[in-house]
């Protein structure tokens, strides 16, 4: 049989990845399986944003910010996997059995579930030969800003993501068409009204219905699009575009028949502020886990992870400390400060 861990971690978003790193602090063997091939979650379609409500942190992008949750969750050295969908869980007395897409096994005494809504994948544009424009100037998110200088950019879509690109590129950008499907655009009335004060140009009842290429095939060039009521098709030379027009969120897990957990909503799992579920050895946090008084932001994720942990630590260690001792206090990190003391304050030579 394979290593068999204290605790697996089901998901590499915000929730995911502070439980790594609480769960090390609280001294648990721990493994974390993410099914993309990168950690951040739903932080990592929005790199470019400024994050301002996580408590005693300035401001920072969202890219940054997922770089510095991975740093803190690899303190205690998790095995971390990552490109590993799991598909399948299964008691097996007094251990869960973890079967991935790839046909492997994992082990483990307990399990935290940090899928959020699930795997999420944009919904993508279904014109021809699209799919070879993803590499070059289609877009589903914004990575960096920087590409969009002087640029003439038309975004797809009329909800509150596409309005918001809208007023943080039109600074940036040379011209920026937001072109929406539908008679009136479902994102919040005073974004729009920003929108248009910045000068984006706001064309309803319209679709993209042709992308056509430069000389050499490697980059959009035109777009045609339709107005669904006047039937008129325009031409449109752009050197961006982003398709904004919302995620499909796939179910991430299965679980064996022995294993029930009430659901909220057909996916949230009803649970307990500490991180419990009605299926002993099963805990959750962050977004997929649903009790009274639940705080559906990163400074919730982080508490749920730190009760999620606590109450897996009890749960194996029954005579433990019900919480982890504060980092000023901790022998754990005694060393590492000692470290970065020591580095702050070096001698600079001259």
């Amino acid at each position: 049989m394979q290593n068999i861990y204290d605790v697996t971690i089901i998901g590499g978003g915000p929730a995911g990845l502070y439980s790594a790193f609480y769960s090390g602090l609280r001294g648990l063997k721990t493994k974390l399986i993410e099914s993309q091939q990168e950690l951040g979650g739903k932080v990592l379609l929005y790199p470019e944003k400024l994050i301002w409500d996580v408590g005693g942190h300035p401001p920072v992008l969202g890219g940054q910010f997922v770089k510095q949750l991975v740093e803190q969750a690899k303190v205690f050295d998790p095995t971390i996997l990552t490109g590993t969908k799991v598909d399948f869980v299964e008691r097996q007395d007094d251990l869960f059995i973890i079967h991935t897409a790839d046909g492997s096994l994992h082990y483990s005494k307990t399990i935290l579930l940090a899928v959020g809504g699930g795997i999420i994948n944009p919904q993508k544009l279904t014109l021809e030969g699209a799919e070879k424009y993803e590499m070059a100037n289609l877009h589903y998110t914004v990575q960096s800003y920087q590409r969009f200088v002087n640029k003439d950019i038309i975004i797809s879509g009329g909800g509150n993501a596409a309005i918001d690109w809208a007023v943080e590129l039109s600074p940036l950008a040379k011209s920026i068409t937001v072109i929406y499907r539908k008679e009136k655009l479902s994102a919040h009335e005073a974004t729009i009204q920003e929108a248009i004060n910045a000068g984006v140009k706001i064309e309803c009842n319209t679709t993209i219905t042709k992308l056509i290429s430069n000389a050499d095939k490697t980059a959009i060039q035109f777009v045609t699009c339709e107005n669904a009521i006047t039937k008129e098709s325009i031409v449109r030379p752009i050197d961006e575009v982003i398709v904004s027009h919302g995620y499909n969120y796939e179910a991430s897990l299965e679980f064996d028949q022995a294993i029930a957990i009430p659901k909220k909503d057909d996916y949230y799992f009803e649970g307990k502020a500490t991180g419990e579920t009605a299926q002993p050895g099963i805990f959750a946090a962050g977004d997929i886990l649903s009790f009274e008084g639940k705080v559906n932001l990163l400074i919730g994720t982080f508490q749920d992870a730190a009760n999620a942990v606590n109450s897996i630590k009890t749960y194996l260690e029954p005579d433990a400390y019900r919480y982890g001792m504060v980092s000023s206090h901790n022998d754990l990190f005694k060393e590492k400060n000692r470290a970065i003391i020591e580095e702050r304050f070096a001698p600079v030579e001259n």
